[in-house]
């Protein structure tokens, strides 16, 4: 218990508070507040405030990591004294990502260290031999103490180092056991300071919550330079590598991977991988050109409506954001005179590629025409637009080659915004509103229900 009269303060979300509560008003987090400490005064640094253009930006060169996707996540490799923080479900690959990972970049050199705190040492061996991955350079240890794991990194000096996973590492000198608030958030900082001392690159493997948080403090995110994100079904193969913050560069860039007996492999043409199982002829299906960073990806659009009976029906979207589901099925109703209001919609994306940007609208309004209406989309037809309030088509960034990507995969006929520019070898139908893009592809005769 704090003493009294002594301030507490939220790690998580910094909610001050007078007096020790188990739980932040603020933000919920368990276990968060401590003591503020208080104004510091003046005290003495060797750092110098200097003019921008005279700092030396090499401390900010990359190391590729031989993971062709996860190099494109991170904007061209590591940087030298960051932190990573990777999450993701239980069977995703994490252990195997940064395995491989590991093996490519261990060279003369160029030491690499990974602390196993959940496997034995001779269990990352197996996964190493099946990986083809047993570098000289490529140092483990199963480990769970925190000044056990400086200890080993001093003693090496790595150029990069793996600790899997921050929830299981402890400092026998604090409180709390390992995978507490206090013991996780104190080892991340911990962990943090190591790696700008030493120049070192650091990658945490982060235990995810049933909500897919990471688990631990909020303040765990907060100190680190990059958090990505492993996602995928255990029952599948295919792997997406996100970036949810990144000091060093944007966070859009999406990797491709497939899990395989040897370990993951990039994905060399996903659009091609996501379309592979459509079917010829279905109503509700519309393929789209969505941008992911840099990436051009044609992806499949499924919407299906049900007459409903119920008083309120349903809306369901999977990688759609509900909201904008609620507001194209408004602008059907309102400007195409296409009603959902007495039926259940269903809207999803095959291959379980999220559609955060708005060039997916059009898509999605067709395919939701089209599924009430039961005329299907001829298949050689791609769809890519934003729709906005009043109805009309309004243009995308690299539209131009989004258009490209269909026409590479064999797509002849694009319906677009009126400004498309021309591309060689397929016909473009500008359209102006939804209702002639209803028109253009399901028929005419959409809108009069």
């Amino acid at each position: 218990m704090p003493r009294t009269g002594v301030r507490l303060r939220c790690i998580a979300c910094g909610h001050e508070s007078a007096q020790w509560l188990g739980r932040c008003p603020s933000c919920g987090e368990w276990g968060s507040l401590v003591e503020a400490s208080a104004s510091a005064s003046v005290a003495a640094t060797d750092a110098v405030p200097v003019p921008i253009a005279e700092v030396d930006g090499l401390g900010a060169a990359r190391m590729p990591t031989g993971v062709g996707e996860l190099d494109r996540v991170l904007g061209g490799g590591l940087v030298a004294g960051s932190v990573t923080l990777l999450g993701g479900e239980p069977g995703m690959g994490k252990s195997t990502l940064l395995l491989q990972a590991l093996g490519a970049m261990a060279a003369p050199g160029r030491r690499v260290l990974l602390v196993s705190a959940e496997e034995s040492a001779a269990q990352v061996r197996l996964r190493a031999d099946r990986l083809g991955t047993l570098a000289p350079d490529l140092f483990v240890v199963s480990e769970t103490s925190l000044p056990a794991i400086a200890g080993h990194v001093a003693e090496l000096a790595p150029s990069v180092c793996v600790i899997d996973s921050i929830q299981t590492v402890h400092d026998p000198d604090a409180s709390g056991a390992a995978g507490s608030v206090t013991q996780v958030r104190d080892g991340a900082q911990a962990v943090v300071r190591l790696a700008k001392a030493r120049g070192m690159a650091v990658l945490l493997v982060g235990h995810v919550t049933k909500d897919g948080g990471i688990a631990g403090p909020r303040a765990l995110e907060h100190v680190v330079d990059t958090v990505l994100s492993f996602e995928g079904d255990r029952h599948h193969e295919l792997r997406m590598l996100r970036a949810l913050k990144h000091r060093f560069g944007p966070t859009d860039e999406l990797g491709l991977l497939r899990m395989t007996g040897e370990g993951l492999i990039a994905v060399d043409d996903p659009s091609a991988l996501f379309l592979a199982d459509r079917r010829s002829g279905a109503t509700g299906s519309v393929v789209t050109c969505t941008m992911e960073g840099s990436r051009p990806l044609c992806v499949e659009v499924q919407a299906l409506v049900s007459d409903s009976g119920a008083p309120v029906p349903r809306r369901v979207a999977r990688a759609v954001e509900p909201t904008r589901l609620a507001m194209l099925l408004a602008v059907l109703h309102e400007r195409a005179r296409v009603a959902f209001d007495r039926a259940d919609v269903y809207v999803s994306v095959a291959g379980g590629v999220r559609l955060a940007e708005p060039g997916a609208d059009l898509a999605v309004s067709v395919a939701l025409a089209g599924a009430r209406s039961g005329c299907p989309v001829p298949d050689d037809t791609v769809v890519i637009g934003e729709v906005g309030l009043g109805g009309e088509v309004r243009q995308v960034p690299h539209l131009a080659r989004r258009i490209s990507e269909a026409q590479r995969l064999g797509f002849r006929r694009a319906v677009v915004p009126p400004s498309a520019p021309p591309v060689a070898g397929i016909e473009l139908v500008p359209v102006d509103d939804l209702s002639s893009a209803l028109r253009a592809t399901v028929g005419a005769s959409v809108g009069d229900g």
